[in-house]
């Protein structure tokens, strides 16, 4: 199946998800958070470097959870917002 390729809004959307998520886990390890989350440590850093900038919901829901953050903080601080 081919991808729709991603539009640059989709792609700021994820780069601002990841700075979020880096700034949230702090001092915490990638490891911890992702094992917390129930991820795997590779997911973490694809989501927090850009290069999964449209992960699943419920990944980011487990995510979240896991740095104590709310959905609506993080709907609100990486929602698009037209120039």
């Amino acid at each position: 199946m081919v991808r729709t390729p991603l539009t640059p809004e989709e792609r700021e959307r994820g780069e601002r998800l990841g700075a979020l998520l880096r700034e949230a886990r702090g001092g915490r390890s990638m490891v911890e958070v992702a094992a917390s989350a129930g991820l795997s440590a590779e997911t973490l850093r694809k989501i927090e470097t850009g290069r999964a900038p449209t992960p699943a919901f419920f990944t980011v829901a487990a995510v979240a959870e896991a740095l104590g953050l709310s959905l609506d903080e993080v709907q609100r601080r990486c929602a698009f917002v037209p120039a």
